[in-house]
C-alpha cells in the first residue's frame, strides 16, 4: 500500500466515523447546548409524526426497530476510542426510545397534537427518572447494548404510563 492510498483510506475512515457520530447525534440534534436528550427527543417528533401519518403505527414501530438497529451498530465504532461509556450527545437512543412511545401509543389513539405532546412528556418522564428497570439496563451489557436499551424500555412505560391513564379516564 502505497502513502497515497493509505492517506485515502484514513480520510476515507474518518469521513465514515464523522458521518457515524452525526447519525447517532440523532443527525446532530445530540449537539445543541444544554439538554441534549430533550433535543434528541424533540427533533425526533416531527419525523415519527410524519412516518405515522404515512405508514400509520406499524411504519413507526417498524423504523423504530429498525433506528434500534442501526444505532447499536452505529455506536460500536463511535463509542470505540472514548472513555465516556455514554456520552450525553448521542440520542439515537432518545429517537428509538421516543418513536416507541408513540407507535405503541398510537395504535389506541391518533396522533394529534396533545396526544405526541403527552408521548414526549412521558417518554422524557421515565428517561430522565429511570425507575426499575431503566436505571439497571444502564449498567448492563456493553455500552452500546446498554446506551439504546435502556431508551427502548423508557419508551415502553411511557406509552404504558399514557394508556393507563387514557383507559382509567375513558373508562370513568
Amino acid at each position: 500500500m502505497t502513502i497515497l492510498q493509505a492517506s485515502n483510506l484514513s480520510h476515507k475512515q474518518s469521513t465514515g466515523l464523522r458521518f457515524l457520530r452525526w447519525f447517532v447525534a440523532g443527525f446532530g440534534s445530540g449537539w445543541l447546548p444544554k439538554a441534549p436528550g430533550t433535543w434528541g427527543s424533540l427533533a425526533a417528533l416531527p419525523v415519527g409524526v410524519w412516518i405515522w401519518m404515512t405508514w400509520q403505527w406499524q411504519g413507526l414501530f417498524i423504523a423504530s426497530l429498525v433506528l434500534l438497529v442501526l444505532g447499536c451498530m452505529a455506536c460500536v465504532p463511535v463509542l470505540k476510542n472514548m472513555t465516556e461509556q455514554d456520552p450525553g450527545w448521542i440520542v439515537v437512543d432518545e429517537w428509538v426510545g421516543q418513536w416507541l412511545c408513540m407507535a405503541i401509543v398510537s395504535i389506541y389513539a391518533d396522533l394529534t397534537l396533545f396526544v405526541v405532546f403527552l408521548c414526549f412528556l412521558a417518554f422524557r418522564l421515565f428517561d430522565i427518572w429511570k425507575p426499575f428497570p431503566i436505571r439497571q439496563l444502564e449498567h448492563w451489557g456493553p455500552s452500546w447494548w446498554s446506551i439504546m436499551f435502556d431508551d427502548v424500555v423508557a419508551g415502553v412505560m411511557g406509552a404504558g404510563l399514557l394508556l393507563l391513564f387514557g383507559w382509567v379516564f375513558y373508562a370513568s
